[in-house]
């Protein structure tokens, strides 16, 4: 049978660790239409001792068989699930783009379930949620979905010209873009996980000053880092993606082993 964790949670990295457990545990969500794969080539940059999980959300991999999620809480819900056996002060979150918003909702949720913030909260490219775009890419055709995402920059243009590519990423994008532009985040109070806002300086998605509104969004420690990059510095430039994250995890959890020099 397979379980809730093993369904929305794919283990990247094992944590090389004494006693066997992390010292950070990183769960990375992914953009519109990503999936868990997105986040590979972090794992091999990351030390021994962070253990690194991405979220597969329905609808595309090994789970394109499922249908997509409709709404906010039909992913927040059962990631949260997943995660609440993990979750405490050594737990960090990292969520891109739409990924950002979803890992909000995780957060909140976690915090209600154990009662206390987590290690950190990562947020990138995406405004803060008062900040938010409105857009309806989602309710133009296939053609408006190819145009957003060759605005953004993230997809290789000769795969965008495969009808098989097409049709296989479509639905799932298509989906994802419905969800998060009629998503409307709750009036709530500020969550009490500290939070890292960070964008690519030449991101059309989000302004440096838009990232920093994100401060709002917590009462514990903000910190604002604008990376050179697009939008998907994240994996275009791992290296200054990874070194983002782990600088405000490091205080708190000294890791064991050496910066990787090597993308």
């Amino acid at each position: 049978m397979i379980t809730t964790g093993q369904r929305w949670l794919r283990r990247l990295t094992t944590a090389d660790a004494p006693g066997g457990r992390p010292r950070v545990r990183l769960v990375a969500l992914p953009h519109a239409g990503g999936a868990a794969s997105f986040y590979h080539r972090w794992a091999r940059l990351l030390p021994r001792d962070v253990e690194l999980m991405a979220v597969q959300y329905p609808g595309r991999q090994d789970r394109a068989d499922e249908p997509c999620a409709v709404t906010m809480p039909e992913l927040a819900d059962p990631i949260a699930a997943a995660l609440a056996s993990m979750a405490g002060p050594t737990m960090a979150v990292f969520g891109h783009s739409m990924g950002a918003a979803v890992a909000v909702e995780v957060t909140r949720r976690l915090e209600e379930r154990i009662g206390r913030p987590l290690l950190r909260l990562f947020v990138s490219g995406r405004p803060a949620p008062h900040r938010q775009r409105p857009t309806a890419v989602h309710s133009g055709g296939d053609e408006a979905l190819l145009a957003d995402l060759r605005r953004l920059g993230g997809t290789d243009e000769s795969l965008l010209a495969q009808p098989g590519m097409r049709e296989m990423v479509l639905p799932s994008l298509r989906a994802d873009y419905r969800l998060i532009e009629r998503y409307r985040p709750a009036t709530a109070a500020p969550l009490r996980t500290a939070i890292t806002a960070i964008c690519g300086d030449r991101d059309p998605e989000v302004s440096p000053e838009e990232a920093a509104a994100w401060r709002e969004q917590t009462s514990g420690d903000f910190r604002a880092q604008v990376i050179d990059g697009d939008h998907f510095y994240v994996t275009k430039r791992p290296v200054a993606a990874v070194r983002a994250v782990l600088a405000d995890v490091r205080p708190r959890f000294p890791l064991a082993t050496a910066w990787p020099s090597t993308p």
